[in-house]
Formats: structure tokens, C-alpha cells, sequence
């Protein structure tokens, strides 16, 4: 069971915020994907329905609506006030099994289910280990692996923030490897993307916005103007604050060509997702080089499957030429002598105000990963050229 309504990723609260302001009567489906192609055991259904349903009993206590108050000064009082008022309505998530075999879709309001994915996900994978038969190492071992990760990368001289909510393999292990990092990492921990766990720790929740912001506007507006109009509308949202930008939605290739001199100076940085890091970090430093930026002013993020050895080679290649900061998930949060879970829930379709509803999906920098509708993954690589790049 969840303990606090903030125990999700802090990119879900921003994202809420502003699908708030700007598509209060949009609509969204989303389903679970099981690209691990995992067994689930029996009565495993029943055990996530009970978790879900009690989710409907969690509410803002004043302690938190205070810490973001604080924190978060960006998001404004009447999304705090309206964050106050939340609970989950079980009734928007659909749980099946059938034998091994586990489905799981959600469909409401999108600034309602928006909040979904991330809980979903951590209860999903902390059910799954409870029910199975492997046993984690010990607290101290995972202590023990932990220090010596964060001051691996303390003194490599780095920032590095806890991004593993989604596939922990429990809120415990999540609890103690946050107060590890807290503890061993000095000003190399930067903080966590867990909100419950950032306020806990006294750390800064970290992110900003993730895939389905762009998935929407690509099913919204279309795919060439899809980048363009997302960034255009978190700007308009959030003043230049949030100022990281994902990259990867629709391809790297196809952001940047949206990603002019005016986004290029007002964001921050971008975040890197999937594909080669280097390739990608080249890439990077040679748009801000066109536009006349001096790349070592702005700053990559990056976010994908990341180990102590990968984030090593990243900044030898980086270092001098463009900062860096790190998210690590699954490496932190579920390094613990069992194989992590390989899952997603994604959204799977939009319904914008006035229109029907329209497949979403993601063509990720890694074809593997591309997500959605094949036939709407075909009509988006012709919009947007894909063949011809290639």
C-alpha cells in the first residue's frame, strides 16, 4: 500500500499542473506493457486491486501542500489548492488476469490519470517480488553498494539524481538507498524524483516533463508541430522555470529541428532517453554550436539505463565540452540480487476537446522502444521524413 499521495515522480505534478492550464477536458488512455514478458502469479490481479482501491484514501496532508509551497514556487496556489482536494478514483484503472497473463488499462480525464503511471508501476513491480520466490540481499549489502556508488561518482565530481521509483523493488529499499544517497553524497546528490521521498530526505524533487506531453500534442496538433507546440506551451506555463527539455518522442533528429535559437537559449538543457549517449551528446553540443551557444552553458541530463561504468564513459566524453547531471533509476532503487522488471505504461490514445479519439505514440531514438499504433508509427515516420534520414 502507498503511504502518501506524493510518492510518484515529480515530472507527474508538473505535467498536471499545466495539462490543467492548458487541456482541462482532454481525455487519455493508458496501458501497461509487459515487454519483459513476465509471469504473473496467481491471485497476483487481486492483491493490485487491493492496493489500487485503498489509493482513493490518500489526500495532500498540510505538512505536504507546506514543503511545496517551499520548494516549488512555480507551482502556483490554486494547483496546490486543486492538488489539496485530489483523491484517485480507482474506477479509471481496469486490472485483468487471466492465468500468467496480466493486463492493466486506464482511461479518464487526463489531468486525473495522469498521476497513475508512476504508483501503478511501483506497486506492480513490489506485488511481483512479494509474490515470487527470490530473495533480495541484505540492507547492509545494499547499503553497503550504494555508498560505494555515490562516492564512486563524488569523486568523478559529479551531479547525480534518484530516479527509480517506477521499477523499486520496494518503497523500503527505495526509503533506505534515498537516505544512503542523502548520507554518503554530499553535494554530488542533487536529489530524488520521488516527491514523498525528496520532502522525507530533505532533498529537491528533480524533473520536469516526460513523453506524453509531446505523445498528446503530436495526437493534438500533428507530428511536425508537435516538439514545437509542447515546448512553446510549457514556456507559456512555467515562465523558464522546468528548463529541461525531453528529447527523444519523435527521434532526437526530428526535437531538434524544432529546438530553434529562441528554445535553445530559454531551456536549460534537454534530456537524453534512449540511443547512444555519445552519439547523442555530440549531436547536442553541434546545435548549440550552430546556434551560436557556447555549449558548456547549458547541460544534458542524462536518464537511461544507466550503471557506474556508463555514466564514466559519459563524462570522459563530456567533461569540458557541455555539463552534465545523471538520473539514476533501476540501478539504485533495484540493484538489490534480483532481476529488475522490464515494464512500462504508456498512453496509448487521446481524446482532445472536440475530437475523437486518436492513437498516441512514441518513436524513441532506439526503434526497439517505438510505442503505439503501427500504422500510426508508419503515417508519423512519412510526416516527418524518417526514411529519408536515415
Amino acid at each position: 500500500m502507498l503511504d502518501s499521495l506524493l510518492d510518484n515522480d515529480f515530472y507527474k505534478f508538473t505535467m498536471q499542473s499545466a495539462v490543467i492550464k492548458r487541456f482541462p477536458y482532454a481525455r487519455a488512455r493508458y496501458a501497461f506493457i509487459n515487454r519483459g514478458d513476465h509471469t504473473f502469479p496467481p491471485g497476483f490481479a487481486e492483491r493490485l486491486r487491493e492496493a489500487v482501491d485503498a489509493m482513493a484514501n490518500l489526500s495532500l496532508t498540510l505538512e505536504e501542500k507546506r514543503y511545496l509551497e517551499r520548494t516549488c514556487p512555480y507551482l502556483d496556489p490554486t494547483y496546490l489548492d486543486f492538488l489539496s482536494g485530489f483523491h484517485y478514483n480507482p474506477e479509471e484503472v481496469e486490472i485483468v488476469q487471466d492465468g500468467g497473463h496480466f493486463t492493466l488499462h486506464i482511461e479518464g480525464l487526463w489531468y486525473r490519470t495522469i498521476l497513475w503511471e508512476v504508483p501503478l508501476m511501483a506497486l506492480i513491480s513490489e506485488i511481483w517480488y512479494q509474490m515470487g520466490d527470490g530473495q533480495r540481499d541484505s540492507d547492509a549489502l545494499i547499503d553497503t553498494r550504494t555508498r560505494d556508488k555515490i562516492e564512486h561518482y563524488k569523486r568523478l565530481g559529479l551531479k547525480i539524481a534518484e530516479f527509480g521509483t517506477r521499477r523499486r523493488y520496494s518503497y523500503s529499499v527505495h526509503d533506505r538507498v534515498v537516505a544512503s544517497l542523502c548520507h554518503h553524497g554530499g553535494d554530488t546528490f542533487s536529489g530524488s524524483s520521488n516527491v514523498h521521498l525528496a520532502m522525507r530526505h530533505g532533498v529537491k524533487p528533480i524533473g520536469t516533463h516526460a513523453h506524453e506531453w509531446f505523445m498528446f500534442h503530436g495526437a493534438r496538433f500533428g507530428f511536425k508541430m508537435a516538439n514545437s507546440l509542447a515546448l512553446e506551451h510549457w514556456v507559456d506555463v512555467y515562465r523558464g522555470d522546468l528548463g529541461i527539455a525531453l528529447t527523444d518522442t519523435f527521434t532526437s533528429a526530428t526535437f531538434f529541428d524544432s529546438f530553434d535559437k529562441k528554445f535553445a537559449k530559454l531551456f536549460d538543457g534537454v534530456r537524453h532517453d534512449s540511443g547512444d549517449p555519445l552519439e547523442f551528446a555530440a549531436a547536442t553540443i553541434a546545435h548549440y554550436e550552430r546556434m551560436g551557444i557556447d555549449p558548456r552553458t547549458k547541460t544534458i541530463i542524462f536518464s537511461d539505463a544507466l550503471t557506474p561504468e556508463r555514466v564514466e564513459r559519459i563524462d570522459n566524453f563530456c567533461r569540458g565540452r557541455i555539463t552534465t547531471a545523471f538520473g539514476i533509476g533501476t540501478n539504485f532503487t533495484n540493484d538489490v540480487g534480483v532481476t529488475p522488471m522490464n515494464m512500462v505504461i504508456k498512453m496509448t490514445e487521446a481524446r482532445p476537446e472536440g475530437q475523437h479519439w486518436i492513437p498516441v505514440i512514441k518513436l524513441s531514438d532506439v526503434p526497439d522502444k517505438n510505442t503505439g499504433d503501427a500504422d500510426m508509427i508508419e503515417l508519423a515516420k512519412r510526416v516527418l521524413a524518417l526514411s529519408r534520414r536515415a
